[in-house]
C-alpha cells in the first residue's frame, strides 16, 4: 500500500469515527435547536405522522429500547376511546407511585406494602389489579411485578407529555 492510499484509508476510518461520535452526542438530550426527527418525518411523511423512540437503562440495571410512529391520518381516523382504560389507570397518583417504585426495583409485594404511600395490602391489591387490567404491570412469578418490556419507554412518553413531567425536577416519591 502506498503513503497515499494508506492516509486515505486512515482519513476514512477517522470521518467513519468522528460520523459514529457525533450520532452518539452523550452526555444528554440534543440541543433544543436539533430537530434532527422533525426534519425527517417532515420530509418523508407531508401528511404528518407521529413517532416516538426511546432507549432506557433502568435502576434495576434493565435495557430497553423503543420505537412506534403512525401516520396522521391514521391517527386521527383511530377509536381513541380503547385509550381510556390505559389513561384512566394512570390517573391515580399511588398507582403513578406504583410503577415509579417497580421501575426503581420494588417489585415485590412485599418490598410495595413496604414503600412509603402504599402501605395497606387492600389499597396496594387494589391499585395493582387496576395497573394489571391496563396492562401497565404483569406479574412475573409469585408476587413480583413488572412494567413489559413494550410499554415502559411509552408510560414514560406518556408522563413526559403531559408537561408536568420533566427529566430532573424535584419531587414524588420514588
Amino acid at each position: 500500500m502506498t503513503d497515499l492510499a494508506a492516509l486515505e484509508a486512515r482519513v476514512r476510518a477517522l470521518e467513519d469515527r468522528l460520523a459514529v461520535l457525533e450520532e452518539e452526542r452523550p452526555g444528554g438530550p440534543p440541543p433544543a435547536g436539533d430537530f434532527w426527527a422533525l426534519d425527517t418525518l417532515t420530509a418523508r411523511y407531508p401528511a404528518g405522522a407521529l413517532v416516538f423512540a426511546g432507549h432506557v437503562k433502568l435502576p434495576t440495571g434493565e435495557q430497553y429500547g423503543w420505537q412506534e410512529g403512525e401516520s396522521l391520518p391514521d391517527l386521527l381516523e383511530a377509536d381513541w376511546q380503547a385509550a381510556a382504560p390505559a389513561l384512566a389507570a394512570l390517573g391515580h397518583p399511588l398507582r403513578l407511585t406504583l410503577l415509579r417504585a417497580v421501575l426503581h426495583g420494588e417489585q415485590t409485594t412485599a418490598d410495595l406494602q413496604a414503600h412509603p404511600g402504599l402501605a395497606g395490602a387492600g389499597k396496594l391489591y387494589h391499585h395493582l389489579r387496576e395497573l394489571q387490567a391496563a396492562g401497565w404491570l404483569v406479574p412475573e412469578g409469585r408476587g413480583r411485578y413488572v412494567v413489559p418490556a413494550q410499554r415502559v419507554i411509552p408510560l414514560l412518553v406518556v408522563l413526559r407529555a403531559t408537561g408536568q413531567v420533566e427529566a430532573g425536577a424535584a419531587g414524588g416519591e420514588s
